[in-house]
């Protein structure tokens, strides 16, 4: 068994430090993403009290011809639900005060060891679109977090860390691809996370993308980090009834 290596920083009470230095790091000439170490003290705090607490899922998802088990446990809130921790409200607040929108979350999802991972894959809501933001905050052990151009190519790692604030934004989501993959060993991870997008691409897409959030529910659909859920699986494909993620709707439309 691994044990999460705590830090200094990583216990007490939840606080952002408005001190912390962001770095951007430009993608391309559209696409970025803001990255500031240490921008959350009590990371570890946190991460105790929403393993404690939340009450996790476990998505299922057709891989090739059966139904498997997502490799990490998930909860999403919606706007009128009440939130498992006080500091998340305040850390989602932050974020909007930085960046000047509104952002719609938050999604969690629960890394366990260096087995649960998530494969390279664009937001599907968010692919299509010019001008979008994805906010992750990192509680508990560092993980790689590759970034790389869409369909392929030279990754870059991330790494974040416990405390660690990791945005990506403009269009990222249109021409890059994330990932957490598998590791040897890890402690529990947590990725807590907001997104906003504007709306704006190319009309095309933009009314495929609109589609992508409302579209019909019998659809696989990608959940908040990427992984397919299968909401009405067809009928000869019909497994014995489990409990799944919600979708939040009103925080991470289809």
């Amino acid at each position: 068994m691994v044990v999460s290596q705590r830090t200094l920083l990583g216990t007490g009470e939840p606080v952002v430090d408005d001190s912390a230095a962001f770095e951007r790091v430009p993608l391309d000439d559209h696409s970025w993403v803001d990255i500031a170490r240490g921008w959350l003290w009590g990371a570890d705090t946190l991460l105790d009290a929403l393993i404690a607490s939340v009450d996790w899922h476990q998505g299922r998802r057709w891989m090739y011809d059966r139904m498997v088990d997502d490799p990490r446990l998930s909860c999403w809130f919606d706007a009128d639900d009440e939130l498992p921790h006080p500091a998340l409200p305040v850390i989602g607040g932050t974020l909007e005060d930085r960046y000047r929108v509104p952002m719609r979350g938050p999604a969690l999802n629960y890394y366990r060891d260096g087995r649960d991972s998530v494969a390279q894959h664009r937001d599907r809501e968010l692919r299509k679109l010019d001008d979008t933001l994805i906010a992750i905050v990192t509680l508990g052990a560092r993980r790689p977090f590759l970034i790389r151009p869409r369909g392929g190519g030279r990754s870059r790692n991330m790494a974040p860390a416990g405390g660690d604030l990791l945005v990506m934004g403009g269009a990222c989501q249109r021409g890059w691809e994330h990932a957490v993959p598998q590791v040897v060993e890890a402690g529990p991870r947590i990725s807590v996370k907001w997104r906003w997008s504007s709306g704006r691409g190319k009309s095309e897409d933009v009314e495929e993308a609109l589609d992508d959030q409302v579209g019909a529910e019998a659809e696989a659909e990608d959940d908040a980090d990427g992984a397919m859920v299968l909401r009405h699986p067809p009928a000869d494909r019909l497994q014995h009834p489990s409990r799944r993620p919600r979708n939040d709707r009103g925080q991470h439309e289809r």
